[in-house]
């Protein structure tokens, strides 16, 4: 079976299998973004595989992108849990030793909405971007183990301003203190993912994070069929806050951080 060069028709329909699992290879694919790779039988894609700043694999025998992958400067592999085991099999003799390896991180989905958490959440605006920045570098590192603003300040900063123009970053914001923000990774017409989802520490432990989730939930829901996030396993407080807002744990996702 020989790797092909997709067409965004071909690269849609295989997402359309798996809205969920597939939704960040949808949402870049629709927004003209990265290079991508595919196995194909009579036209109809059995693998994908997404390079750019991270490697994304999707479907059986992702083991084909082995070359590619390695070729690649990506900071992270990441997918469904099988699709980035085929692709690491093959690859792990040609690509640097990961600096972590998280199998088993949960993916969650809600696709009804829950009762109002009664916040004062709203879409960020470039006049947040200052407490924005700082609060999505903390997410980050608690996520990754990496500081963003000792790496790439220049590069997350014009990333966090991007996503706010996108309107895909929300807040709630009280005397200075953000009680609940979050960003959308990825947003196709089946499903919006999302990812940084962060209260201030000294704010956590009062239920903000489930009642900014709720209504953001709720918010999204309006435009979309479906809400999905992956998380650590050992990641037990948000896992809390998942399940209490009503999202339900589907497939595993496996991430190899450089």
């Amino acid at each position: 079976m020989a790797l092909v060069e997709p067409t965004l028709g071909q690269i849609l329909a295989f997402c359309a299998e798996d809205p969920v699992e597939r939704v960040f290879l949808e949402d870049v694919a629709r927004r003209g973004l990265g290079r991508f790779s595919a196995l194909a039988v009579n036209g109809r894609l059995t693998a994908l595989c997404h390079v750019g700043a991270n490697i994304v694999p999707s479907g059986a025998g992702c083991g084909a992108f082995a070359r590619a992958a390695a070729g690649s400067r990506a900071r992270m592999v990441i997918g469904e849990e099988n699709a980035v085991g085929e692709l690491w099999d093959e690859a792990r003799g040609k690509m640097p030793t990961p600096r972590e390896d998280r199998p088993g991180q949960p993916v969650y989905v809600i696709d009804q909405p829950r009762e109002p958490g009664e916040t004062g959440l709203r879409e960020a605006t470039l006049a947040d971007l200052s407490l924005l920045v700082p609060a999505c570098a903390a997410a980050h590192e608690e996520e990754i183990g990496l500081n963003p603003m000792e790496r790439d300040p220049d590069g997350f900063r014009w990333r966090t301003q991007a996503q706010i123009g996108e309107g895909r970053s929300w807040l709630w914001l009280e005397d200075g203190k953000i009680l609940f923000k979050a960003e959308a990774s990825a947003w196709t017409p089946e499903a919006v993912q999302l990812q940084q989802v962060w209260v201030d520490p000294s704010m956590r432990n009062r239920g903000y994070a489930q009642r900014g989730m709720r209504d953001l939930c709720r918010r999204l829901l309006a435009e979309v069929p479906r809400v999905c996030l992956f998380v650590r396993p050992e990641n037990a407080p948000a896992i809390r806050v998942y399940e209490g807002v009503g999202m339900t744990r589907t497939i595993s996702y496996r991430s190899l951080i450089f």
